[in-house]
């Protein structure tokens, strides 16, 4: 039961960090609502998450990001500033939701989260000016959306399905891999015809 219980939360951590990939704050912010209800349990080192000044701190910024990530350009800055914040949150979160139930070093934890978080946000960044050049930004704030829809279903799907949220997110990884081969090639023949074509 026990070592069920640790693989359950492994492959759930893997969940978390994917969907911060798409945004960081979401699943910081629902697993600390969460946590808050009563839902889950975090580590005694975690329960800042759910304390009510990281809430509003994370929800106003969830907000602000949420909208400013639908504008062209502004979406840009944002995918730079969370180079830095994708893989944090993914190692914040992969070592909260193994730290009661796995014997996973939480240095070990928090590599994984940050690798896994910081893939994903790695291909939707390079993705992204792909989407804004072939739809001339129209296309920006419905990828977005669906980025959004995605983390929180993965979020969801990693605290009640674990193993169906691991499945997902190494489907998400293969898709994003190649949009991000198919966004290179584009980028590269921009560069050689001086035209996008996708």
């Amino acid at each position: 039961m026990e070592i069920t219980s640790a693989i359950s939360a492994i492959l759930g951590a893997f969940g978390l960090s994917g969907a911060a990939g798409l945004n960081a704050l979401l699943p910081l912010l629902a697993v600390g609502a969460a946590d808050r209800l009563g839902w889950i349990e975090l580590g005694p080192s975690y329960g800042w998450l759910s304390s009510t000044p990281a809430l509003i701190v994370l929800a106003v910024i969830f907000v602000l990001d949420l909208i400013g990530d639908k504008i062209p350009a502004l979406d840009s800055v944002l995918h730079a500033v969370g180079t830095f914040i994708a893989p944090a949150s993914g190692a914040i979160l992969f070592t909260a939701e193994t730290s009661l139930s796995s014997h996973l070093p939480p240095a070990v934890a928090a590599i994984l989260g940050a690798i896994t978080a910081g893939s994903v946000h790695a291909s939707r960044t390079v993705a992204r000016p792909f989407v804004t050049g072939t739809t001339a930004g129209v296309g920006n704030p419905l990828v977005s959306t669906a980025e959004d829809g995605t983390s929180l279903v993965l979020t969801i799907l990693a605290l009640a399905l674990p193993i169906l949220a691991f499945v997902v997110v190494l489907v998400l990884m293969v898709a994003l891999g190649w949009l991000t081969f198919r966004a290179i090639r584009w980028a590269r023949g921009k560069r050689r015809t001086g035209t996008a074509s996708p």
